[in-house]
């Protein structure tokens, strides 16, 4: 049976205190995404996500994805999109229930409203449903996320052994203690990817994270992207040939590599 642990995510509300917007999409893409899959979640409650499929009947290797702090919207369906066309069964998870944010302080209220445990259960139920489904190899199953997404992925490699690999992306709050990695190292490798101008996320804050994975030994891979700030990867510059691009085909060469 998977272990479940709900560590505190207090690290989250560190990045709420800015009045920045972090690289904020426009237009529909902050638009809520039209999910297509519905399944258990926890005391007898029906989550839904957005599920993007590679063409044929496989079974592919998976990757959860998790969104901003907005929620789920047409950004990152977009993005899982572009991940499918990889290879990969990818469900973008719904962390809010429906909840989705279109200003800073409409983010922060569904943070710091949605209770934690809540969060990671919910997680923790679609990591099981897309591990069961008949096209995913789950062997081959993968947590990726963004911002606040990164931070839940993070924390999903320390409670979800089964995990085959972990990708973050600026996800705040960096573990900075090995003792609290919990199932990190049985999780499977670790890609973390950061911005060296992120004033949410000191790159001394990602030196200690990697250290404090090297002390459990931890499998991993830290990047930390000159000349960009937090939230650099999005639907609209994934594929634009500068530092985005090269973060997105890093993820997708681990991916293959790895899973």
């Amino acid at each position: 049976m998977r272990r479940r642990q709900f560590w505190p995510v207090l690290a989250l509300l560190v990045v709420l205190s800015t009045t920045g917007v972090w690289g904020q999409e426009s237009g529909d893409a902050m638009m809520k995404a039209d999910t297509n899959v519905g399944f258990d979640g926890p005391s007898g409650v029906t989550l839904n996500g957005y599920l993007a499929k590679p063409n044929g009947n496989g079974p592919f290797p998976a990757v959860l994805m998790i969104h901003e702090w907005w929620g789920l919207n047409r950004d990152i369906a977009r993005l899982a999109d572009a991940l499918a066309r990889e290879g990969y069964v990818v469900l973008a998870a719904d962390a809010y229930r429906g909840g989705l944010g279109t200003t800073p302080q409409e983010a922060m209220q569904l943070v710091r409203g949605t209770p934690q445990e809540q969060i990671a259960a919910d997680l923790d139920a679609a990591f099981d449903y897309l591990s069961s489904r008949d096209d995913v190899d789950s062997s081959r199953v993968a947590v990726q996320g963004f911002c606040f997404g990164g931070t839940q992925s993070m924390y999903m490699g320390t409670r979800n052994p089964d995990l085959a690999a972990v990708v973050i992306f600026y996800g705040s709050g960096p573990i900075t203690e090995s003792d609290k990695l919990g199932s990190m190292k049985q999780a499977g490798p670790v890609l973390g990817i950061y911005g060296q101008e992120d004033s949410n996320i000191p790159v001394t804050q990602v030196r200690q994270f990697e250290t404090a994975m090297d002390a459990r030994g931890v499998e991993h891979t830290v990047t930390v992207y000159p000349g960009v700030g937090h939230a650099f990867v999005k639907s609209s510059t994934y594929n634009d040939g500068g530092t985005a691009q090269q973060a997105w085909e890093q993820m997708v060469g681990f991916l293959n590599k790895t899973l």
